[in-house]
């Protein structure tokens, strides 16, 4: 017996409510960005390793999906790395491109091979799968889908608070309250790395940093100590672990803290900017909380950092982040060259509207009317209905073979028709329609006119 086909860990089928739930999500956030203004491109799914390699930080960089060289893959293998089994080098002379981690640095590689082509400030989203070789968990998967929206050309502040709205937004027309928007700088990490004593570690710094919320204050403060952060420093932390209160006072808290650091002071002003903006606007659904302890470990954030967080009655991870990034571009060799974006988790938001209930009723526009086939002639008497049914908005399709009738009802309460059309010898004479309500049973003879204007109003 042949073995059962199966698909990777991590990977997923999707049936097709699942599939109109997700079109949900992904609409709402397209018109969204597109109402603030943002324009949609795509890229290949994979990359040069080089354009992927390295903008990451080292967890980043296990984490990407390689593919090897096509036809004799080994033909060029550095030869002493495969014998020392040593799978860094090995990697870099069998594979030369790799799937996309993320769209952000795709869209940097793209903004500097298009420069010539794009008018700044460029504002743009995206709407596609990446893969990660992480390990599968509720909520995390190898392949998942990133919504992600992004300014280059600008240092304006001003995006950072149009991108907090347009998280509220979204949202917003989701029906998903509570939702929490962290926020932090960059620039006060740096800060407060240099308070500690830890300037020169600051990618150790704020990468083990961002594992608080995963393993604890004291599992935090062990994998400082042993990537040479001194005990003396990582004792100053501790006034940060337990910050709370308002936005307005943790930022004068902070002003205490960092008074001695430049880096540290220009982020607080920044944030306050940012903080004093909202406030006067206001969000919907959302709120924005300061978070000094969200670092999210990627190397290439310069500025203001966001993280969302589902409502609290919800157990899930973020449902979204981002953050600002002053020369992501520079790596290409394009300086000066200041971006901000940010990206929804769509995956998580899938799960989180799920638990919540939040999908609408509506999502899952099935076909409204199947027509019953009876044999050739009615059939083509049928079509020529559907025709005019499809023309008005109403989907309809006739059953494709003279099965019993039986088996053709069955078919329409399996999938859930509301309305099934009998076309036999009779109503093609009369030119009417015998249309059965599957839910009431009721059953009565119409004109094509009466049949669009029921099943338009049911």
């Amino acid at each position: 017996m042949a073995q059962k086909p199966s698909i990777p860990k991590g990977t997923r089928d999707f049936n097709p409510e699942q599939v109109a739930k997700r079109n949900y999500i992904f609409n709402t956030i397209r018109g969204a960005f597109e109402t603030y203004g943002f324009q949609p491109i795509e890229t290949p799914s994979f990359e040069n390793s080089s354009t992927l390699m390295g903008k990451y930080g080292e967890e980043g960089d296990r984490l990407i999906f390689k593919i090897l060289n096509s036809g004799d893959y080994l033909a060029k293998a550095n030869g002493e790395a495969y014998a020392e089994k040593d799978s860094n080098k090995l990697t870099a002379s069998i594979s030369e491109k790799a799937l996309r981690y993320d769209l952000t640095v795709p869209f940097a590689r793209y903004v500097v091979q298009h420069r010539n082509e794009i008018e700044l400030p460029f504002k743009r989203y995206q709407i596609q799968p990446v893969w990660r070789a992480d390990r599968p968990q509720k909520g995390r998967f190898r392949e998942f889908y990133q919504c992600d929206a992004d300014v280059v050309g600008s240092k304006s502040l001003w995006q950072e608070v149009e991108f907090i709205q347009l998280y509220d937004t979204v949202f917003s027309s989701l029906k998903l309250e509570e939702v929490i928007i962290k926020i932090n700088n960059r620039k006060i990490l740096s800060g407060i790395a240099e308070v500690i004593g830890a300037g020169d570690k600051l990618i150790d710094f704020t990468v083990t940093l961002d594992k608080l919320d995963k393993i604890g204050e004291e599992k935090v403060k062990e994998e400082m100590l042993g990537k040479g952060i001194p005990q003396s420093g990582i004792d100053k932390l501790k006034p940060l672990f337990t910050l709370s209160g308002t936005f307005e006072s943790q930022i004068e808290s902070l002003k205490a803290i960092l008074s001695t650091s430049e880096d540290g002071l220009k982020g607080i002003e920044e944030l306050a900017f940012i903080d004093n903006a909202i406030s006067d606007l206001g969000l919907s659904t959302a709120s924005l909380q300061l978070d000094v302890t969200l670092a999210r470990g990627l190397n290439y954030y310069t500025g203001a950092i966001f993280e969302v967080s589902a409502p609290k009655n919800v157990k899930m991870g973020s449902i979204g982040g981002g953050g600002r990034y002053d020369d992501l571009t520079g790596i290409f060799g394009l300086k000066d060259v200041s971006g901000v974006g940010i990206s929804f988790g769509l995956d998580r938001i899938y799960l989180v509207l799920e638990e919540l209930g939040l999908f609408p009723e509506t999502v899952n526009k099935n076909v409204e009317v199947l027509f019953i086939n009876f044999g050739e002639k009615e059939a083509l008497f049928s079509l020529k209905a559907i025709k005019e049914l499809r023309l008005k908005g109403i989907n309809a399709e006739l059953y494709p073979d003279t099965a019993k009738m039986k088996k053709q009802m069955t078919h329409a309460n399996k999938r859930d028709i509301p309305f099934v059309v009998l076309v036999g010898e009779e109503e093609v004479n009369s030119n009417n329609y015998t249309l059965k309500n599957m839910r009431s049973g009721e059953q009565t003879k119409v004109s094509l006119e009466t049949l669009i204007q029921t099943t338009k109003e049911s």
